[in-house]
This record gives C-alpha cells, sequence and structure tokens, in this order.
C-alpha cells in the first residue's frame, strides 16, 4: 500500500490543583510553549517553513484509515460522549494483550496515566530511575511536595545500570521507573537482562516501563514487559499511540497492570470522562494498520540514516538509537543549547540540554525534507555554536 502524507480517556478522580499542567488541562504556562507565530494565525502543524524535529512525532500520520475513521466519528458523533468507542478499544487492546478491561486504563496520550502512577507512587515513597529518562511525569508530585526524583548514574555509554538500580531499592522508594527504548539516549534494554530486573525488583516495589516507543524496535513482542503482568508481578507499562501511529495531536495513551494497580493509580485521575471521540476513532483504525506502521519504519529509518550521515560528516558520534531520534555528541567543547538555537535561527526545531549532559543534541527523525535541512546546516550551526561558546 502507498501513503500519501496527510492531513489521553480516564475514569478518576483530580490530581492536586498545582499539578493540573501535566494532566491534559491548558494552562497559561502550557500556552506560553506555544510557537507564538502559530497563535497569531492558526495552525494545526508547525509554521510552513519550519522543520520541526524536537519532539518525537511521526509526521508521516494519521494513516489514511485513521483519518477516513475520524471524519466518520466526527460527523456522526462528536456530539456525544465516546464511552462506547472508549469500550471498544478497550476491548481491542484486552484481546490483544489477553487481558481484562480492569487491566487497561486510558487516558489522552500517556503523560496523564504517568502522572496518576508517578502521585499515587508518591505517597509511599520516592520515585527511582536512572539520572537520563524521560522525567516530566515523574516531577509532577514535586510540585505538590513531594520527594525528589532518587537517581541512579547511567553506565559509561549512557545505558540503564540495572544493577546499579536493584542496589538502590529500599523501603523509601516507592516505584521504579524505566524508559524502554529510553528517552533521549534512544538506547534499548537486552529484553533477557529487562524481564530479569522487572521480576526481581518487583518484589520490592512497584515497576513502571515506559514502553512509548516499543513499535519502533526490531522486535516489539520481544522487548515488551506486558507478559509479566499475565504472570502476576508487580509491573505497570504504559503505551502510546502518539509515536509509531502519528497520533501525537490525538492524544491516546494507556496503562496495563493488575486490577489493584490500575484500581490504584485511577484514584488519582481526573474526574468524569475525558474522551475524545477523533482520538478513540483513528486509535482504533490504526492499530491493526500493519502497512502504515512499516511506512512508517521505513521512512524513519531512511531519516534517522541521513542524521547518521549528517553526524559522521562533520566528525562526530551519536548513540545507536531503537526510536525515532538521535542522541548526538557534538563534543567536548559541544553546547546543546547554543547548537539549538544555531539551528533555530535556520528555522529548524531541536532540543537543548538535558540535564548536566552539555555536549549531547537530541534531533527527531522527521519529514525526510527536514531531516536534509538539519544535515545541510550543521557545519554551519556548529560553527556558530563554538562562536558562542
Amino acid at each position: 500500500m502507498t501513503y500519501n502524507r496527510s492531513r489521553r480517556l480516564f475514569l478518576g478522580r483530580t490530581l492536586a490543583a498545582s499539578a493540573v499542567g501535566a494532566t491534559g488541562i491548558l494552562t497559561s504556562s502550557g500556552l506560553a510553549m506555544a510557537n507564538q507565530a502559530a497563535v497569531e494565525k492558526l495552525y494545526y502543524g508547525p509554521k510552513p517553513g519550519i522543520a520541526k524535529l524536537n519532539a518525537n512525532e511521526n509526521p508521516f500520520g494519521p494513516s489514511p484509515d485513521a483519518i477516513k475513521a475520524m471524519a466518520e466519528a466526527v460527523s456522526s458523533g462528536g456530539a456525544y460522549y465516546a464511552y462506547p468507542a472508549a469500550v471498544k478499544l478497550l476491548d481491542m487492546l484486552g484481546e490483544y494483550y489477553g487481558l481484562e478491561r480492569e487491566n487497561i486504563a486510558l487516558s489522552a496520550g500517556s503523560s496523564p496515566i504517568l502522572s496518576f502512577a508517578a502521585m499515587a507512587a508518591t505517597t509511599k515513597g520516592t520515585i527511582l530511575g536512572p539520572d537520563l529518562f524521560w522525567d516530566t511525569t515523574s516531577k509532577l508530585p514535586i510540585k505538590s511536595g513531594g520527594p525528589e526524583i532518587k537517581r541512579v548514574p547511567n553506565t559509561a555509554d549512557l545505558g540503564i545500570d540495572l544493577d546499579a538500580l536493584y542496589d538502590a531499592i529500599d523501603d523509601k522508594v516507592g516505584m521504579v521507573q524505566i524508559c524502554n527504548p529510553n528517552n533521549p539516549t534512544g538506547r534499548i534494554v537486552d529484553p533477557v537482562k529487562l524481564k530479569e530486573f522487572c521480576i526481581k525488583a518487583s518484589k520490592k516495589t512497584l515497576v513502571l516501563v515506559d514502553e512509548a516507543y516499543n513499535e519502533l524496535v526490531d522486535d516489539p513482542v520481544k522487548n515488551s514487559m506486558v507478559p509479566l503482568i499475565k504472570e502476576g508481578h508487580n509491573v505497570i507499562v504504559a503505551r502510546t499511540f502518539s509515536k509509531i501511529y502519528g497520533l501525537a495531536g490525538l492524544r491516546v495513551g494507556y496503562m496495563l497492570g493488575s486490577a489493584e494497580n490500575i484500581e490504584w493509580i485511577n484514584r488519582y485521575g481526573l474526574g468524569g470522562y475525558t474522551i475524545n471521540q477523533a482520538g478513540l476513532a483513528a486509535a482504533i483504525a490504526s492499530f491493526n494498520d500493519k502497512a502504515f506502521m512499516n511506512f512508517s519504519r521505513d521512512k524513519i529509518a531512511e531519516a534517522k540514516g541521513i542524521i547518521y550521515d549528517a553526524v559522521k560528516a562533520n566528525g562526530l558520534t551519536a548513540l545507536p538509537s531503537s526510536t525515532n531520534f538521535v542522541f548526538v555528541n557534538l563534543g567536548k567543547t559541544g553546547d546543546a543549547n547554543a547548537f539549538r538555537k544555531a539551528m533555530e535561527k535556520e528555522n529548524i526545531l531541536i532540543r537543548g540540554q538535558y540535564r548536566t549532559y552539555k555536549p549531547w543534541s537530541r534531533v527527531s527523525a522527521g519529514k525526510i525534507e527536514d531531516v536534509k535541512r538539519y544535515a545541510a546546516a550543521m557545519p554551519k550551526a556548529l560553527e556558530a555554536m563554538e562562536k558562542m561558546a
């Protein structure tokens, strides 16, 4: 099939008022993050001329089937609450994973349900994770007076040190969180070692595995920890339709776990139905669309190849990536924030510095033409970065 580029439901209680920014509620701080040009004139994607490579989106979606399903859902069901569509998606997910409805929580993207898990976990203790991982939702309890994240150094090659993580678990840890493949590094943990870790660590505390990028790896089933839930281990897994399915703007995600864990985490959710009819329709249509997923994987691989070639041509290195982004080492004198600013002057958006990792810059595998612009602009941006340093 040939594709032409076109174009988080949850039941529970309210989060603390100081934390609503990460629950899907649009706040003034959220608005401040919006591109001002996009506010002045309505653009549903990046403004024309902008190469958007900063958010790990799949710009080749939604799929044609998803667009068709959304049109039907909005025209015939936009006036109604979307509970039936939510139940349909729950049943599809349950059948695929071999779980019951009570083992699954839907949300507007995976961020809300990850936030709810963080709020629940910190009632029991701190969150433990590697030094580098997607920690935005894990930081949420801190705004409400919760504990700081307990971090374990990454390995020399920026991998996750499972042994060190396990040794750091004590009775003050309420949850261990791992993002696999990891963001921002793009690295994946050996599935056998990760499974062994999850089994023994879950005997001590709750283990959360964020699998947002799972569908992008070579063997998604082999690398998923979902089977541990069926085996009765104290493990929860978060997934999203925002990445491979190209539905980041439609906000559909979910969490899998024991009925007890899902019910416990639900207590920290939003009241009522936060259901998006269009997003659910797109998710239902996309879930089994293997042709579109393969198409997206091919495009992402092509884009990453361009990035790696540019990195090598400019005398730099980058980590191997099992995701739709690349973590580039700008060298000993590199400055990810200066490099980001230099790229922005070329209308190319990438990420800046993560924590103390000043030389490391993350770029997403976006549209091919945008990635080519990134590659072409790299020499000039590197020169400008050095002048800013």
